[in-house]
C-alpha cells in the first residue's frame, strides 16, 4: 500500500497519511479483472503528480469495467478531495465502505470521510465517521484527536445555542413589558372608576336614607 503526504485540515496532525493515501490495485483473480487494475495503476501515477482531475478520470474507467472495485472508489474521493470536491469524495467513501472488505482500507474511508464531512461543516456527521474510523482501529491517534476535537466544537456550538437562545428569550420578555404594564395601567383605571362609582351609590343610598328617616317639622298650636 503506497502512501504520500496529505494535506492539513483542522482537525488533522502534520503527518496523516490516509487522506492522500493511494491504494495500490490488489492482484486479481483472472485476466478479466487486470483491465481495471491496470487503469488504477495509470490513475495513481496521474495522482503521485498532482494531476488529479485527470487522475479521477482513470480511476472512472475502472469504476466503470468494475463497479464494485473499492480501491477505484477509495482513489476517486482523495482525488475528489483535493480538488474540493468534498461531496463527490464522501459518496466515494461510501462507496468504498459498502464495497470493501479489507478493513483497513474501509477505517480510512471512514476517517477520510470525517475529514471531508467536516470541510462540509457537517460536524455531527463527521464525528460518527470518527467513531465508526476508531471501531475499526482504536489505535489510530489522528481518528481519536479529530474525534475529541469535533465533540468539544459540537459542545461549544450547543452552549452558544443556549446562549442564544437566552438572548431571543430576554428580548421577547423586554418586549412584552411594556404591554403587560399597559394592561395593568389600564385594569386599575377601570378599579378607580369602579369604586368611584361605588362611592357615588353609596352616597345615594345615604341620603335617601336620611331623607326617609327625618321627622315632620311641628305645627303650632292654635291659638283659642
Amino acid at each position: 500500500m503506497s502512501k504520500v503526504v496529505t494535506i492539513l485540515t483542522k482537525y488533522q496532525v502534520a503527518n496523516r497519511k490516509a487522506m492522500a493515501t493511494i491504494l495500490l490495485a490488489a492482484c486479481f483473480a483472472n485476466m478479466h479483472a487486470q483491465q481495471p487494475a491496470a487503469i488504477v495503476r495509470k490513475g495513481n501515477e496521474l495522482y503521485k503528480k498532482n494531476e488529479f482531475e485527470n487522475a479521477r478520470k482513470e480511476y472512472s474507467k475502472a469504476i466503470k469495467a468494475n463497479s464494485k472495485d473499492a480501491v477505484a472508489h477509495y482513489n476517486t474521493g482523495n482525488a475528489s478531495f483535493r480538488l474540493n470536491n468534498f461531496d463527490d469524495a464522501i459518496t466515494s467513501y461510501e462507496t468504498t465502505i459498502e464495497n470493501s472488505k479489507d478493513k483497513e482500507t474501509r477505517q480510512q474511508a471512514f476517517y477520510n470521510k470525517g475529514v471531508a464531512l467536516q470541510k462540509e461543516q457537517k460536524l455531527a456527521e463527521s464525528i460518527t465517521a470518527w467513531k465508526e474510523a476508531l471501531k475499526l482501529n482504536p489505535n489510530d491517534n489522528e481518528a481519536r484527536e479529530n474525534l475529541q476535537k469535533a465533540l468539544l466544537e459540537q459542545k461549544k456550538q450547543q452552549q452558544e445555542k443556549e446562549k442564544e437562545k437566552d438572548k431571543q428569550k430576554e428580548k421577547q420578555q423586554q418586549k412584552e413589558k411594556p404591554k403587560q404594564e399597559q394592561q395593568q395601567s389600564k385594569l386599575n383605571k377601570q378599579q378607580v372608576e369602579q369604586l368611584l362609582k361605588a362611592m357615588q351609590q353609596k352616597e345615594k343610598e345615604i341620603q335617601q336614607k336620611l331623607q326617609k328617616g327625618s321627622p315632620a317639622p311641628n305645627k303650632p298650636e292654635k291659638d283659642w
